[in-house]
Protein backbone atom coordinates (compact mmCIF):
# COMPACT_ATOMS: atom_id res chain seq x y z
CA UNK A 1 0.00 0.00 0.00
CA UNK A 2 1.36 3.08 -1.15
CA UNK A 3 1.66 6.34 1.02
CA UNK A 4 -1.02 8.10 -1.46
CA UNK A 5 -3.19 5.53 -0.79
CA UNK A 6 -3.21 5.26 3.49
CA UNK A 7 -3.75 9.68 2.35
CA UNK A 8 -6.73 8.25 0.54
CA UNK A 9 -8.55 6.98 3.10
CA UNK A 10 -7.81 10.47 5.83
CA UNK A 11 -10.87 11.93 3.34
CA UNK A 12 -14.25 11.27 5.27
CA UNK A 13 -16.00 10.17 2.33
CA UNK A 14 -13.82 7.50 1.83
CA UNK A 15 -13.84 6.46 5.08
CA UNK A 16 -17.07 6.51 6.01
CA UNK A 17 -18.03 3.34 4.17
CA UNK A 18 -14.67 1.33 5.46
CA UNK A 19 -16.07 2.25 9.01
CA UNK A 20 -19.09 0.72 8.65
CA UNK A 21 -17.23 -2.68 6.98
CA UNK A 22 -15.15 -2.95 10.10
CA UNK A 23 -17.98 -2.43 12.62
CA UNK A 24 -19.77 -5.14 10.93
CA UNK A 25 -16.73 -7.66 11.33
CA UNK A 26 -15.39 -6.63 14.93
CA UNK A 27 -18.96 -6.86 16.33
CA UNK A 28 -19.10 -10.44 16.55
CA UNK A 29 -15.43 -10.94 17.38
CA UNK A 30 -15.82 -8.59 20.52
CA UNK A 31 -18.24 -10.51 21.85
CA UNK A 32 -17.03 -13.77 20.84
CA UNK A 33 -13.40 -13.13 22.63
CA UNK A 34 -15.57 -11.59 25.67
CA UNK A 35 -17.43 -14.50 26.13
CA UNK A 36 -14.29 -16.40 26.37
CA UNK A 37 -12.45 -14.60 28.28
CA UNK A 38 -15.06 -14.14 30.92
CA UNK A 39 -15.56 -18.11 31.10
CA UNK A 40 -12.11 -18.39 31.65
CA UNK A 41 -11.23 -15.86 34.30
CA UNK A 42 -14.63 -16.71 36.16
CA UNK A 43 -14.48 -20.59 35.54
CA UNK A 44 -11.40 -21.76 34.91
CA UNK A 45 -8.91 -19.97 36.65
CA UNK A 46 -8.14 -20.99 39.77
CA UNK A 47 -8.42 -19.16 43.02
CA UNK A 48 -5.69 -16.99 43.71
CA UNK A 49 -3.45 -17.92 46.96
CA UNK A 50 -3.85 -14.70 48.86
CA UNK A 51 -6.87 -12.95 47.64
CA UNK A 52 -8.81 -16.13 47.36
CA UNK A 53 -12.37 -15.79 45.14
CA UNK A 54 -12.18 -11.73 45.07
CA UNK A 55 -9.68 -11.28 42.54
CA UNK A 56 -11.64 -12.25 39.71
CA UNK A 57 -12.39 -8.74 39.37
CA UNK A 58 -8.97 -8.01 37.53
CA UNK A 59 -10.69 -9.61 33.90
CA UNK A 60 -13.14 -6.79 34.19
CA UNK A 61 -10.90 -3.94 36.14
CA UNK A 62 -6.85 -4.86 34.32
CA UNK A 63 -8.44 -4.74 30.56
CA UNK A 64 -10.73 -1.23 31.50
CA UNK A 65 -7.52 0.24 32.81
CA UNK A 66 -5.33 -0.69 29.86
CA UNK A 67 -7.75 -0.04 27.39
CA UNK A 68 -8.24 3.79 29.21
CA UNK A 69 -4.84 4.62 28.58
CA UNK A 70 -4.24 3.01 25.17
CA UNK A 71 -7.47 4.63 24.32
CA UNK A 72 -5.92 8.34 25.76
CA UNK A 73 -3.05 7.55 23.42
CA UNK A 74 -5.07 7.26 20.58
CA UNK A 75 -6.37 10.64 21.07
CA UNK A 76 -3.27 12.07 21.33
CA UNK A 77 -1.89 10.56 18.38
CA UNK A 78 -4.81 11.40 16.01
CA UNK A 79 -4.59 14.93 17.97
CA UNK A 80 -0.94 15.38 16.55
CA UNK A 81 -1.44 14.01 12.91
CA UNK A 82 -4.66 16.58 13.14
CA UNK A 83 -2.85 19.56 14.13
CA UNK A 84 0.22 18.35 11.82
CA UNK A 85 -1.93 17.63 8.18
CA UNK A 86 -4.92 20.03 9.76
CA UNK A 87 -6.84 16.91 8.91
CA UNK A 88 -10.52 16.83 9.43
CA UNK A 89 -10.89 12.91 9.87
CA UNK A 90 -8.19 12.88 12.57
CA UNK A 91 -10.00 15.49 14.52
CA UNK A 92 -13.00 13.35 14.11
CA UNK A 93 -11.68 10.53 15.48
CA UNK A 94 -10.05 12.10 18.60
CA UNK A 95 -13.58 12.97 19.73
CA UNK A 96 -14.97 9.75 18.68
CA UNK A 97 -12.45 7.78 20.92
CA UNK A 98 -13.33 10.01 23.96
CA UNK A 99 -16.46 8.93 25.50
CA UNK A 100 -15.41 5.25 25.34
CA UNK A 101 -12.28 6.22 27.26
CA UNK A 102 -14.27 8.24 29.67
CA UNK A 103 -16.38 5.05 30.28
CA UNK A 104 -13.25 2.57 30.83
CA UNK A 105 -11.54 5.31 33.09
CA UNK A 106 -14.71 4.91 34.94
CA UNK A 107 -14.94 1.28 34.70
CA UNK A 108 -11.37 0.82 35.76
CA UNK A 109 -11.91 3.62 39.12
CA UNK A 110 -15.18 1.79 39.75
CA UNK A 111 -14.02 -2.05 39.75
CA UNK A 112 -10.86 -1.40 41.45
CA UNK A 113 -12.87 0.54 44.72
CA UNK A 114 -15.19 -2.76 44.31
CA UNK A 115 -11.60 -5.03 44.79
CA UNK A 116 -10.32 -2.28 47.20
CA UNK A 117 -12.86 -2.47 49.53
CA UNK A 118 -12.17 -6.45 50.62
CA UNK A 119 -8.39 -6.27 50.20
CA UNK A 120 -7.75 -2.90 51.48
CA UNK A 121 -10.39 -2.39 53.91
CA UNK A 122 -11.72 1.07 52.16
CA UNK A 123 -13.43 1.85 48.95
CA UNK A 124 -10.80 4.72 48.12
CA UNK A 125 -7.58 5.63 49.44
CA UNK A 126 -5.25 8.73 47.57
CA UNK A 127 -3.13 6.23 46.37
CA UNK A 128 -0.38 7.38 43.09
CA UNK A 129 -2.29 4.93 40.77
CA UNK A 130 -5.68 5.54 41.65
CA UNK A 131 -5.11 9.33 41.84
CA UNK A 132 -3.14 9.08 38.01
CA UNK A 133 -6.48 7.57 36.91
CA UNK A 134 -8.69 9.78 38.35
CA UNK A 135 -6.86 12.21 36.49
CA UNK A 136 -7.13 10.66 33.56
CA UNK A 137 -10.80 10.39 33.70
CA UNK A 138 -11.19 13.80 34.65
CA UNK A 139 -8.90 14.71 31.27
CA UNK A 140 -11.47 12.78 29.20
CA UNK A 141 -14.40 14.69 30.93
CA UNK A 142 -13.00 17.94 30.37
CA UNK A 143 -11.49 17.12 26.55
CA UNK A 144 -15.66 16.41 26.36
CA UNK A 145 -16.69 19.54 28.25
CA UNK A 146 -14.09 21.71 26.47
CA UNK A 147 -15.37 20.41 22.63
CA UNK A 148 -19.12 20.90 23.70
CA UNK A 149 -18.56 24.78 25.11
CA UNK A 150 -17.01 26.00 21.76
CA UNK A 151 -19.47 26.45 19.06
CA UNK A 152 -17.12 26.76 16.07
CA UNK A 153 -16.06 23.15 15.14
CA UNK A 154 -12.55 23.91 13.68
CA UNK A 155 -11.22 25.55 17.34
CA UNK A 156 -12.88 22.86 18.59
CA UNK A 157 -10.98 20.23 17.62
CA UNK A 158 -7.77 22.72 18.09
CA UNK A 159 -8.95 23.12 21.86
CA UNK A 160 -9.24 19.55 22.51
CA UNK A 161 -6.24 18.17 20.67
CA UNK A 162 -4.17 20.26 22.89
CA UNK A 163 -5.65 18.96 25.31
CA UNK A 164 -5.01 15.31 24.56
CA UNK A 165 -1.39 16.43 24.08
CA UNK A 166 -0.57 18.07 27.11
CA UNK A 167 -2.33 15.11 29.18
CA UNK A 168 -0.62 12.50 27.45
CA UNK A 169 2.04 13.09 30.30
CA UNK A 170 -0.45 11.27 32.98
CA UNK A 171 -0.26 7.97 31.26
CA UNK A 172 3.41 7.15 31.81
CA UNK A 173 2.83 8.64 35.87
CA UNK A 174 -0.04 5.38 35.85
CA UNK A 175 1.89 2.81 34.24
CA UNK A 176 4.79 3.66 36.37
CA UNK A 177 3.50 4.87 39.44
CA UNK A 178 3.73 1.44 41.50
CA UNK A 179 7.24 1.77 40.83
CA UNK A 180 8.29 5.46 41.78
CA UNK A 181 6.11 5.66 44.87
CA UNK A 182 5.08 3.78 48.08
CA UNK A 183 1.74 2.77 47.46
CA UNK A 184 -1.00 0.42 48.17
CA UNK A 185 -1.58 -1.06 44.68
CA UNK A 186 0.13 -3.69 43.98
CA UNK A 187 2.53 -3.82 41.35
CA UNK A 188 1.79 -5.05 37.98
CA UNK A 189 1.19 -8.49 37.84
CA UNK A 190 1.69 -8.47 33.73
CA UNK A 191 4.57 -6.00 31.84
CA UNK A 192 6.87 -5.46 29.32
CA UNK A 193 9.91 -5.62 31.07
CA UNK A 194 9.39 -8.16 33.17
CA UNK A 195 6.74 -10.80 31.78
CA UNK A 196 4.17 -12.15 34.19
CA UNK A 197 4.01 -13.18 37.42
CA UNK A 198 0.35 -15.09 37.33
CA UNK A 199 -0.29 -18.48 35.67
CA UNK A 200 -0.86 -19.04 32.69
CA UNK A 201 -4.79 -19.53 32.22
CA UNK A 202 -4.91 -16.06 34.21
CA UNK A 203 -3.15 -14.48 31.96
CA UNK A 204 -4.70 -15.84 28.87
CA UNK A 205 -7.75 -14.97 30.26
CA UNK A 206 -6.51 -11.52 30.80
CA UNK A 207 -4.92 -11.47 27.63
CA UNK A 208 -8.55 -12.23 25.77
CA UNK A 209 -10.56 -10.07 27.76
CA UNK A 210 -8.32 -7.06 26.87
CA UNK A 211 -8.18 -8.15 23.70
CA UNK A 212 -12.30 -8.00 23.80
CA UNK A 213 -11.81 -4.61 25.32
CA UNK A 214 -9.61 -2.78 22.78
CA UNK A 215 -11.89 -4.15 19.63
CA UNK A 216 -15.07 -3.19 21.22
CA UNK A 217 -13.84 0.22 21.82
CA UNK A 218 -12.37 0.34 17.82
CA UNK A 219 -15.88 -0.76 17.26
CA UNK A 220 -17.98 1.90 19.85
CA UNK A 221 -15.25 4.56 18.22
CA UNK A 222 -15.83 3.67 15.05
CA UNK A 223 -19.75 4.03 15.14
CA UNK A 224 -19.80 7.38 17.03
CA UNK A 225 -17.44 8.34 13.97
CA UNK A 226 -19.82 7.64 11.42
CA UNK A 227 -22.17 9.79 13.58
CA UNK A 228 -19.92 12.63 13.56
CA UNK A 229 -18.88 12.53 10.00
CA UNK A 230 -22.69 12.43 8.98
CA UNK A 231 -23.44 15.78 11.39
CA UNK A 232 -20.61 17.73 10.28
CA UNK A 233 -20.71 16.46 5.80
CA UNK A 234 -24.54 16.36 6.32
CA UNK A 235 -24.47 19.73 3.65
CA UNK A 236 -22.54 17.75 1.39
CA UNK A 237 -23.23 15.83 -1.97
CA UNK A 238 -21.91 12.10 -0.82
CA UNK A 239 -24.02 12.71 2.25
CA UNK A 240 -26.97 12.92 0.06
CA UNK A 241 -27.02 10.40 -1.94
CA UNK A 242 -26.07 7.87 1.16
CA UNK A 243 -29.10 9.64 2.72
CA UNK A 244 -31.36 8.91 -1.33
CA UNK A 245 -30.15 5.37 -1.30
CA UNK A 246 -30.77 4.45 2.64
CA UNK A 247 -33.97 4.95 1.87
Amino acid sequence: MSIFSIFHFASPATFYPVAGKLIKWFWPIAIILAIIGLTIGFLFAPADKVQGEGYRIIFIHVPAAWSAMILYIAMAFWSGIGLAFNSKLSFMMTKAIAPTGAIMAFLAIWTGAWWGKPMWGTWWVWDARLTSTLILFFLYLGFIALQSSIDDVRKADKAGALIALVGIINVPIIYFSVEWWNTLHQSSSVSIRNGSTISPIMLWGMIIMALSYWIYSIVASLTRLRIIILEREQNSTWITKILIKNK
